[in-house]
Formats: C-alpha cells, structure tokens, sequence
C-alpha cells in the first residue's frame, strides 16, 4: 500500500510539474520540473524503488538504496532549477521590435 501512495504522489508530482510548464519558456519550464523533482517527485520516488527492491529482494536491508537515490534524484532537481534561475531568455526573440523587412 505504501508503495503505491508513493509512486502516486511522485506521478501527481510530475503531471503537476508537466501542467504548469505546459506552453512556458523555456526557463519556466527549467524551474517548474526542477522545485517538482526536488519536493514531491524525489522523495516519494526513491522511497517507492527502495522498497519495491527491498520486496523484489527479500531483504529489508536492501531498502536502503532509497538513501543513494534520493540525494541524485534531489541534485539534478536542484541543477534545473539553478539552470532555469540563472539563463536569460533572448530578448530579440519575444519583441516584435526588431523585425524588418
């Protein structure tokens, strides 16, 4: 059962994440999925695949690699939305200023 609410909570996550980034640029979209992997999807994610092997397995110990997953799972979210914080977006490209025939 808790397997389940987990990998529910991370797939919210994720629709969540792919709803507000949906039609934004590209810097939105870096900072929308990077605060979606690191608050909802990564913990509720690396605690489901731990113990989804620690059951595949048979030893409990094993669920342990929840605490290696969490931590990259939580990084690359993290690099996204530094990403996403620090680009800037081309200004030529949304002002209608510069067109010329």
């Amino acid at each position: 059962m808790a397997i389940g609410i987990g990998y529910l909570i991370a797939s919210i996550g994720a629709v969540l994440a792919y709803l507000l980034s949906k039609g934004k640029t590209k810097r939105r979209k870096y900072i929308a999925w990077g605060i979606a992997l690191m608050l909802p999807i990564s913990p509720a994610l690396a605690f489901s695949l731990g113990l989804t092997y620690a059951v595949s397995v048979g030893d409990g110990w094993s669920a342990l690699i929840m605490v290696y997953i969490f931590p990259i799972l939580f990084l690359i979210g993290l690099v996204m939305l530094l990403v996403g914080i620090f680009t800037k977006e081309d200004a030529k490209k949304f002002s209608g200023i510069n067109k010329r025939n």
